[in-house]
């Protein structure tokens, strides 16, 4: 079956995974890595973004969009988002102004923690992500400082029961504690 065979390689994808400091207005997150897999996705074959949209699906993450990434900085306060690229590649700056530049192209996913800033600096190759959510979590845009109020909210934000990725054994079962 091609979804499973789909679901296995993702899970046994190479996930990095790396902190990142509050910086400035981008209160990043300071329990929780952000994880990327180079290569969770085959690019090759039929729609690399269908099966992220599936992907995701099945492993409970409702995919709600497709698009590029920003290209200012922002952030979301209010619900984790995992990026599957779909097609081209890109640098995106991650953790606010001056963050860390990483490189992603099509079959890649990224997970942001809520609070984790991001911004297309440059992409080819017709960039395109699938962003998807946990369940009853909706997305914001934020380019300025949480109140006390609201960065308390932020960070008691449930945790997924699942990985987007690897499901129910994937790396965000294990580094997300």
């Amino acid at each position: 079956m091609a979804g499973q065979s789909e679901t296995l390689h993702a899970a046994d994808a190479r996930c990095e995974h790396f902190m990142l400091a509050a910086n400035g207005w981008v209160p990043n997150n300071a329990r929780l890595p952000v994880l990327l897999w180079h290569g969770a996705m085959d690019p090759g074959g039929r729609d690399c973004g269908s099966r992220f949209e599936t992907l995701f699906a099945q492993n409970g993450w409702p995919p709600q969009w497709r698009d590029s990434v920003f290209d200012y900085h922002h952030f979301h306060s209010t619900a984790h988002e995992v990026l599957g690229v779909a097609s081209g590649e890109a640098a995106l700056i991650i953790g606010g102004p001056g963050g860390r530049v990483i490189s992603v192209r099509a079959g890649d996913a990224l997970l942001l923690p809520a609070g984790t800033g991001h911004c297309l600096l440059e992409s080819g190759g017709r960039f395109q992500v699938i962003g998807a959510y946990p369940p009853n979590q909706q997305w914001d845009i934020r380019r300025d400082a949480l109140s006390a109020d609201e960065l308390r909210a932020m960070q008691a934000l449930p945790f997924p029961a699942t990985d987007p990725v690897g499901g129910e054994d994937g790396a965000l079962t294990r580094l997300w504690r």
